[in-house]
């Protein structure tokens, strides 16, 4: 596996244990990081990096599918 599909599912599972956090337990993991961190806009950034990792993973498991 490439280190780019590794950081993709890495980033993937990330966002959806947060999602998971979120509905359970009304807790956001990547909010409390940011908060601890106080970087301006790197809640925005980590967002972003799942989402794109998400469509990354869903691509590379069509593509090796098919």
């Amino acid at each position: 596996m490439c280190p780019l599909a590794w950081v993709a599912y890495f980033l993937s599972s990330v966002g959806a244990i947060n999602w998971g956090l979120v509905k359970f337990f009304k807790f956001n993991l990547v909010e409390y990081f940011t908060r601890m961190v106080k970087v301006k806009y790197l809640n925005e950034a980590i967002y972003g990096l799942v989402a794109i990792s998400g469509f990354y993973a869903l691509i590379s498991l069509f593509l090796s599918c098919s």
